[in-house]
């Protein structure tokens, strides 16, 4: 218990919320990642990470929540979920990522001609 309380109090001063996981968080991200290995934006599929759509720590009731789950990545090229999933902050929410991600996705396509 106090591992895990000095745990959460390193995340809170890297940034990340004060808000403990579900102990099902790693069985839903690994789910989600088998179903949508692809970043949502790019299509990389290294590095990849399971973002909230609407953050868990705002809205813990939907942290396992499928449908508030999308993927994006960490490449070093791209950096999806800083850029798209955090608008560049990481203290920053983006409401319209899955829009965003689209719009992105489209634009990569028409840019290669894929």
């Amino acid at each position: 218990m106090l591992k895990r309380f000095y745990k959460a109090i390193k995340e809170a001063t890297k940034g990340k919320p004060l808000k403990l996981r579900s102990p099902r968080w790693d069985n839903v991200r690994e789910y989600h990642l088998e179903i949508y290995p692809a970043c949502a934006a790019c299509g990389c599929l290294e590095n990849t990470q399971v973002h909230h759509i609407k953050p868990f720590h705002i809205y813990p009731e939907l942290e396992l929540d499928r449908n508030n789950l999308i993927t994006l990545c960490e490449n070093k090229e791209t950096r999806c979920h800083l850029k798209i999933g955090h608008l560049g902050s990481w203290r920053k929410i983006n409401p319209d990522v899955v829009q965003n991600a689209s719009d992105f996705k489209d634009n990569l396509e028409k840019a290669t001609g894929s």
